[in-house]
């Protein structure tokens, strides 16, 4: 039992420590898992509804896709077998201030119409290649030998170390450098933009979670503790957020590890799918 308060008053203390920051600069809004997020020599996974603050680095593995939204309204996507590090958060009304870090996959940086007039000062690194972004859509990738920065609204300077920055402002421009040297502007083709957009956006019936999702995934349910257990640490291990629930009724305690979080039943249903046949995960039920 100890352990498993143990388990429990983390978790807690961790949720709810950034649900209480009046000064969170960015929170989780949708997670195609695994993903994780690394705080202070601590990796856990990530979950919808997660306050993001400075220093924060997030991964995601196969398959996985991650969407935040900062606290002045842009949103941040990333791709699979990404790494997006938070360097700076200044979350404030008259400026915001961010700097982030892809370290590998691709990414999105998109400022909602409703917010593009809000002051903001804001700078993407990919790599080596750094973006400076005032009110405006790319889509940018680090992969290895080669970094790319495709504009798709708006206007930015992006530049290497000791290089002149060059400034795009017209759509469907695209900055790379490849092998440490960097390329012409070219232009790229609508069916090609749309191909790379497709790495960072979430996808349909692949499980994923959302801040508003009401459906949960019961990966097990036992009076076993150490069953419990076993199966919650190897799901979070795997980068799924998966929570513990002990129950008593009369003098018989259970234990019901779950996801919640699913926006729909079809969504569930994939994620219980995925999940089944591993980490100890047999028979895997979805509710509302």
């Amino acid at each position: 039992m100890k352990r498993l308060l143990c388990n429990l008053f983390f978790v807690s203390m961790v949720l709810a420590s950034g649900l209480a920051s009046a000064q969170s600069g960015a929170v989780v809004e949708g997670v195609q898992m695994p993903a994780w997020v690394e705080r202070e020599g601590k990796r856990m996974p990530v979950l919808p509804g997660m306050q993001l603050k400075a220093g924060d680095k997030l991964s995601t593995g196969p398959g996985s896709r991650l969407l935040v939204k900062l606290s002045e309204g842009s949103l941040v996507k990333l791709g699979e077998n990404g790494s997006l590090h938070l360097k700076e958060l200044e979350p404030s009304k008259s400026l915001f201030k961010a700097a982030l870090g892809v370290l590998e996959g691709a990414f999105r940086f998109t400022t909602d119409i409703a917010v593009k007039n809000r002051r903001r000062d804001v700078n993407i690194t990919v790599a080596t290649v750094t973006a400076g972004i005032r009110g405006t859509d790319l889509w940018g990738k680090s992969a290895p030998d080669r970094q790319t920065v495709c504009l798709i609204e708006g206007k930015i300077e992006v530049g290497a170390p000791n290089e002149t920055p060059v400034t795009m402002d017209q759509p469907r421009q695209f900055y790379r450098r490849e092998k440490g040297t960097t390329q012409p502007v070219g232009f790229v083709d609508e069916a090609q933009l749309a191909e790379w957009s497709k790495e960072t956006e979430i996808e349909k019936g692949k499980g994923a979670a959302r801040r508003t999702g009401k459906w949960k995934v019961a990966l097990i349910s036992t009076d076993n503790q150490n069953a419990a257990l076993d199966v919650y640490d190897q799901v979070r291990a795997a980068g799924y957020g998966a929570e513990i629930i002990p129950t008593l009724q009369g003098e018989k305690r259970s234990y019901v590890v779950r996801i919640r979080g699913l926006p729909s039943k079809a969504e569930a249903n994939a994620l219980a799918e995925q999940l089944r046949g591993k980490y100890g995960v047999v028979d895997p039920k979805i509710s509302s």
